[in-house]
């Protein structure tokens, strides 16, 4: 039995490495005239049916029948009847090895030992089942076990060497992992006395440190310093306030409690860790971030490790976290806490307190944070930094927390939780700290931002406030001004009310943030008409003096990122405008400096970017309307809107190429890469649509290759909305579907790149999506093994199969060259060989198709797949009676490509035993064919279709269907 499936395996492979060689659409060379793949059978006729046998000899002597022949399953069943029916506890014992020996065959190493284990206790020297047993236990890690078994096997047996060689080898491996035992503890305890000694170098001590944190990612290292009081001498160099072996402990407590429930229980030391976060130190408050995050881990389950005993002595685990989710709110407005701690408490906030999956019913995180948080985070909001006594903020601290107020309320479930959220938000809006904490809100949940600022009076205190002589006043007012001007008749109630006054502070003002906020509040105004050219809300050229404005300001790099952030903020806006975008694309100083912006460390520039090359790319979502109803809506006198003249292609295009020109690649890799909460859903989703419109020349599609655009594009495709997911899924598409993969996406990143794609084959997708994404799988798919059971493992098979029958030309060649490419898969040629289906009848009759390029394809699969799989040569005179003429047709072609499968068939169809099959082939007209092409001159054009022709002949001499010529 195992040496038959070894022989057809070898078989197999010869002609996949000899026959197939295939790159994006197909070549296929013929096979060499030595390859045979033998199918051998096996069939046991039992002498007994099953339903009259009563004895459980009979029973056990037909499970050594089916064992013999490799049909493990049935013996097992054998097995299990005669062990229910047996009385004889010999006999039974020598069924219970018999059936553990199935066991290993089917890699159940649990129910081998345990079989081997009951016959045992019957004959405590029965060789066999000890050696299966050791067989069983050395599979389970058991190796001192195992090492015990083979030692009596050894005793009883001394002269059998198989047990001498499996005895030698398991001391060996035991004797390596006790070395490798021992070997961590006096690792760790050299760490703990270098550190301990005072007299100790500092360099050395701060190398020990480190080296604990490489220890304490690996499961031994962890347990040795936590069971040799390591935690202390870890808090007494919390102590020590210095930067790097604080670092060094933070991230050893992170290796020690990483999926570890036992080590995260009850920690008392966790006060210490809140305090540490809260220091003014960003590497510190972020490795700290990491710390909890890997306790929240361990306590919640995302960590799936398991740790036997000791995770069964773990209680419930909801005290600590509610604990750990009360410290995180206290920090949040705690004047105690540096403004790197408060990000980070925000950010822990924001990934674990909402739930991941809406389906899940338990939100109750959320509702206990809104109840004892939401005035905190409000507060934080309200922060303004330029008044005396504030809390310690980053330049992203208020963002974060805007994102956090949007997570909340998308969390909620019902009218009663949201009405209950709107409250504690109105009874905080009450003074200059309550319209900044609106301005988060706007930022965050817009619904309940929106509906505060429809109260009565709110948007006249703020254009009141713009009227203030204190400075303060007027930047907090601006603000809530821009971000509250996002609907269409806010926006029209403040072109009313409050742009004189607005331009009167950019005139007035020497401050230059008010002056920038000022104008930007001008842009946004001016940009309330969206891209309809006819809804221009300032005159003519007002835009582009506000536009030139804002890139001056942010060509000035004396001037503090957060001011310069606001010049991009206009930008977002105002390129809404055609004649803006093109002087902004023109301008490389500008596009630089917002490019170089984009890479800095404030993340809060990452959304006002993203629309700007949105913009710039017109990658937006538009709507197609209809000529009729434009003439409908005009009789109708109705508005109708008007696309700006430099909005068509050839302006976008020209846009796209002076971007590429910029640098904006490099500039979009670094912002996908950003390890954020602000890199929000909403922006992945703009950042996949810029690169979808970057990507829509193929001509473009290498430097985007060069610049790292392919491997930036994945993670956008994995994570998002649903249409940022598929935007950056068609992007992959694109590349992948005319540049090298392996170039495009270097190393293991090249398998992450299949799930998007065939995303993309969903019957929901357009055509275009369809077909690219079959492009880019049939390029995958002719690298490597490992790439086409990826595909497989996907679930693309089906997909593909339906798209074969498409009535569109260019998917159904996608589609069947796809599969051509797919064929050398054993698991697609199964579905080949099985009956009642017309998939081998399609192939066939794809060859006759007036589209060559199908031709090619179908022809292509149907070698692959007669050279595999013998079977399917029969198979496929079967499916259609007109297979004879097909053929012929197919050796006949005029192109070399498609002869030459048609060629590679007739040899696989002589090659397949067969004989009746290769009679019939000779008797036809085949054989004059492959005479006329044997015979014809040698062709350095057509060499490759002579050669298989004669060798065909060649076949056909040695079966004896015809006779060489003789000359007297």
């Amino acid at each position: 039995s195992q040496a038959r499936g070894e022989g057809h395996g070898d078989c197999l492979s010869g002609v996949a490495g000899s026959c197939l060689s295939i790159r994006m659409v197909v070549s296929v060379v013929r096979p060499p005239l030595g390859c045979r793949m033998m199918i051998l059978s096996y069939n046991f006729s039992s002498p007994y049916q099953m339903g009259e046998m009563a004895d459980p000899i009979q029973f056990k002597d037909e499970g050594n029948k089916h064992f013999q022949a490799g049909e493990v399953d049935k013996a097992i069943e054998c097995y299990t009847k005669a062990i229910k029916l047996c009385t004889d506890k010999k006999v039974l014992a020598v069924v219970y090895r018999n059936r553990s020996a199935c066991f290993l065959k089917k890699e159940s190493y649990t129910n081998a030992a345990s079989d081997a284990s009951k016959a045992i206790d019957v004959d405590a020297a029965d060789v066999k089942a000890l050696f299966r047993r050791c067989q069983a236990l050395e599979k389970l890690g058991k190796l001192d076990m195992a090492f015990k078994d083979v030692q009596r096997c050894s005793t009883i047996e001394p002269k059998n060497k198989t047990f001498l060689e499996t005895l030698r080898r398991l001391g060996a491996e035991i004797q390596a992992k006790l070395k490798t035992t021992f070997s961590t503890d006096s690792r760790v305890q050299n760490m703990f006395d270098i550190l301990l000694d005072e007299e100790m170098d500092k360099d050395k001590k701060e190398m020990a440190a480190n080296n604990l944190v490489v220890l304490a990612r690996e499961e031994a290292g962890a347990e040795r310093i936590f069971q040799n009081n390591g935690v202390p001498l870890l808090l007494d160099l919390l102590e020590t306030g210095k930067v790097e072996m604080v670092l060094a402990a933070i991230r050893t407590f992170a290796g020690m409690c990483t999926g570890h429930k036992a080590r995260v229980r009850g920690r008392e030391d966790r006060e210490v860790h809140y305090s540490i976060m809260a220091v003014d130190n960003e590497d510190i408050a972020l490795a700290t971030c990491d710390l909890f995050q890997c306790i929240n881990d361990s306590l919640t389950g995302g960590d799936r490790r398991f740790y036997g005993k000791e995770e069964a002595l773990v209680l419930d685990a909801s005290k600590d976290l509610k604990s750990i989710l009360m410290a995180l709110l206290e920090m949040v407005a705690s004047k105690k806490v540096s403004g790197h701690g408060r990000d980070q408490a925000l950010n822990l906030l924001t990934r674990n307190v909402p739930r991941k999956d809406k389906k899940d019913p338990d939100h109750s995180k959320s509702l206990f944070t809104i109840d004892h948080g939401l005035k905190k985070i409000l507060k934080v909001c309200g922060q303004i930094p330029d008044l005396p006594d504030q809390l310690p903020m980053t330049e992203n601290t208020q963002l974060i927390a805007s994102v956090l107020l949007d997570k909340l309320w998308d969390d909620l479930r019902c009218d009663p939780e949201r009405d209950n959220y709107r409250e504690v938000c109105d009874e905080y809006i009450k003074n200059i700290h309550a319209i900044n904490a609106l301005s988060g809100l706007l930022q965050g949940p817009f619904e309940v931002g929106n509906q505060l600022v429809g109260r009565q009076g709110i948007m006249e205190m703020m254009v009141a406030l713009c009227g203030s002589e204190r400075e303060v006043d007027q930047m907090v007012a601006v603000e809530a001004l821009i971000h509250s001007s996002t609907k269409m008749s806010r926006a029209s109630f403040i072109i009313t009310n409050g742009v004189s006054l607005l331009k009167d502070i950019y005139k007035k003002t020497k401050n230059d943030k008010i002056k920038i906020r000022a104008l930007v509040g001008l842009c946004k105004l001016g940009s309330a008409g969206g891209d309809d050219y006819s809804m221009r809300q300032f005159a003519e050229g007002s835009t582009e003096k506000l536009a030139k404005q804002c890139r001056k300001w942010l060509c000035n790099s004396a001037m503090d990122t957060r001011t310069r952030k606001w010049a991009i903020e206009g930008l977002a806006y105002l390129t809404q405008d055609a004649d803006v975008k093109d002087d902004f694309v023109e301008d490389d100083p500008a596009m630089k400096a917002m490019f170089d912006l984009a890479k800095s460390k404030d993340k809060t520039i990452l959304y006002a970017v993203a629309c700007t090359l949105v913009n710039c790319t017109n990658s937006y979502e538009k709507k197609d309307i209809m000529p009729e109803l434009v003439q409908l809506a005009k009789f109708s006198k109705q508005h109708v809107p008007e696309q700006h003249p430099k909005d068509k292609k050839d302006f976008i295009q020209k846009r796209v190429k002076r971007m590429l020109k910029g640098g904006v690649i490099s500039a979009l890799t670094v912002m996908v890469k950003a390890d954020n909460v602000l890199l929000t859903d909403q922006t992945k989703e703009m950042l996949a649509r810029v690169f979808l419109a970057l990507a829509d020349d193929p001509k473009d599609r290498g430097t985007i290759c060069a610049h790292g655009g392919g491997k930036a594009l994945i993670p956008l495709a994995l994570e998002g909305s649903a249409i940022g997911k598929v935007r950056a899924a068609h992007a992959l598409a694109k590349i992948a579907a005319v540049s090298n993969p392996e170039i495009a996406f270097p190393g293991e990143r090249i398998y992450e790149v299949v799930r998007p794609l065939v995303s993309l084959l969903h019957p929901e997708r357009d055509g275009v999506q369809n077909y690219e994404a079959l492009l880019s799988l049939t390029n995958l798919a002719g690298l490597n093994d490992k790439l086409r059971v990826k595909i497989l493992k996907e679930k693309a098979l089906p997909e593909i199969e339906q798209y074969m029958f498409e009535d569109h030309d260019h998917i159904r060649q996608a589609a069947t060259e796809c599969m051509c490419n797919l064929v050398t898969c054993k698991e697609v040629q199964d579905r080949y060989l099985e009956d009642g289906n017309d998939r081998l009848k399609l192939l066939v009759l794809m060859c006759v198709e007036d589209n060559e390029k199908l031709q090619r394809a179908a022809a292509g699969g149907l070698a692959m797949l007669t050279a595999a799989q013998k079977k399917l040569c029969t198979k496929m005179t079967l499916v259609t009676l007109q297979w004879m003429e097909i053929l012929q047709r197919l050796i006949l072609h005029d192109q070399p490509q498609i002869q030459h499968r048609g060629l590679v068939i007739v040899y696989n169809m002589l090659n397949s035993d067969d004989n009746e099959l290769a009679k019939k082939l000779m008797e036809s007209e085949i054989l004059e064919i492959l005479t006329v092409i044997g015979k014809a001159m040698d062709n350095p054009k057509r060499q490759i279709v002579i050669d298989v022709a004669r060798t065909c002949l060649v076949k056909a001499m040695d079966l004896g269907l015809i006779k060489p010529f003789t000359t007297p």
